[in-house]
């Protein structure tokens, strides 16, 4: 097992693309490692034949995968739109590991992002004492994917500052990137393209140009069709995770992340499942990625404080953590929840009296 805490993409599948790119005859857009179709079978799974199963990597529609990777062959770069928690960071990685099998060429997007993060910067020891030069330029990720001919990351566009959002422009309509210090310009090899995220929630952080829009196309990634759907997501990320932090526990029960699942569904929607009773939304997103995150940190518990099998006491605390981002306004809608909704429920008797004892 690997001391890496987490790996990369095409680390931790680099059997699933071997295989792949062996069995794979369909062709290939220049540069990329694997065939389009190829590509969509790494990311939703299935068999490849030779009794070889690609497990899957984000569990929903098929369709929208397709136009992702479909988009990424052409001249036209990628936005992946949604709500915090729809997998945009993990399809994103997943994409660049198959197609570049280099998923590290990454720009992360804060209030601080500089423009060099997205153009180059300077050597400024060798800047002083030889003047612009290329041995002085130090190259952005976007530029070193440029030059490879691979994907660039973006995460959280919408957090990027305007002007250096604007940066872009240039890049994906002209796939070059002038350098006027040495009156020059790196132009993209085939195979360049870039993916970028942004969340619906932060649309009106740093709102997207009209012009650098145009440059993408989007694809809105949903959060899960189902409660099935969810329930099979979060425990496939959760035994993933448990596995990569060597957790001495036990695989938690179906039924503890089916509740889990539950009630982040029924806060988001503001109704129960059954449709009777209406509740307040709390301020948070309760995304299926926080859903993740509650089990296994109810999981460390179970492992380290407990006798390894996760328990309503041991989820109670991240419950209550990830539901409560507001202590005033969401402490009231969580207590509402569980007078009027856990505790009516006769096999949730146990998570009520752990989630009162916790509050």
């Amino acid at each position: 097992m690997s001391s890496l805490l987490r790996e990369h993409a095409e680390q931790q599948f680099a059997e699933e693309i071997r295989q792949l790119a062996q069995a794979d005859t369909r062709p290939r857009p220049p540069n990329w490692k694997l065939s389009p179709w190829a590509v969509v079978t790494y990311i939703v799974g299935g068999d490849i034949g030779n009794r070889f199963e690609v497990t899957p990597k984000y569990i929903g529609s098929r369709r929208l995968v397709e136009i992702a990777v479909a988009t990424l062959a052409t001249d036209r770069a990628l936005l992946l739109l949604g709500v915090p928690g729809t997998a945009k960071t993990w399809m994103a990685e997943h994409l660049a590991a198959a197609i570049s099998g280099d998923s590290t060429l990454l720009v992360q997007g804060t209030a601080g992002t500089s423009e060099e993060s997205v153009r180059y910067g300077w050597d400024y020891a060798r800047l002083l004492s030889e003047g612009p030069s290329l041995r002085a330029l130090v190259p952005s990720p976007v530029m070193r994917a440029m030059q490879a001919g691979k994907i660039a990351r973006v995460e959280e566009l919408t957090r990027v500052p305007s002007e250096v959002q604007d940066s872009f422009i240039t890049i994906l309509s002209e796939k070059t990137l002038p350098i006027p210090e040495l009156g020059s310009e790196a132009q993209a090899v085939k195979g360049f393209n870039v993916i970028a995220t942004a969340n619906d929630r932060d649309r009106g952080v740093n709102e997207l140009s009209s012009a650098l829009k145009r440059r993408f196309n989007t694809v809105v990634l949903p959060l899960p069709d189902s409660i099935d759907q969810e329930v099979d997501i979060v425990q496939r990320r959760v035994e993933s995770i448990g596995q990569a932090l060597e957790l001495p526990a036990e695989p938690p029960a179906l039924e503890e992340i089916r509740r889990v699942v539950t009630i982040f569904r029924e806060l988001r929607a503001g109704v129960t499942t059954d449709g009777k009773t209406k509740i307040k939304t709390p301020s948070g997103t309760l995304s299926t990625a926080e859903a993740i995150s509650v089990v296994n940190s109810g999981r460390a518990l179970a492992a380290h404080f407990g006798d390894g099998s996760l328990t309503a006491g041991d989820l109670a605390a991240s419950l209550i953590g990830a539901v409560v981002k507001d202590p005033v306004q969401d402490r009231i809608v969580w207590l509402e929840y569980l007078e009027t909704v856990v505790k009516e429920r006769r096999d949730w008797r146990d998570l009520y009296r752990a989630c009162r004892e916790v509050m």
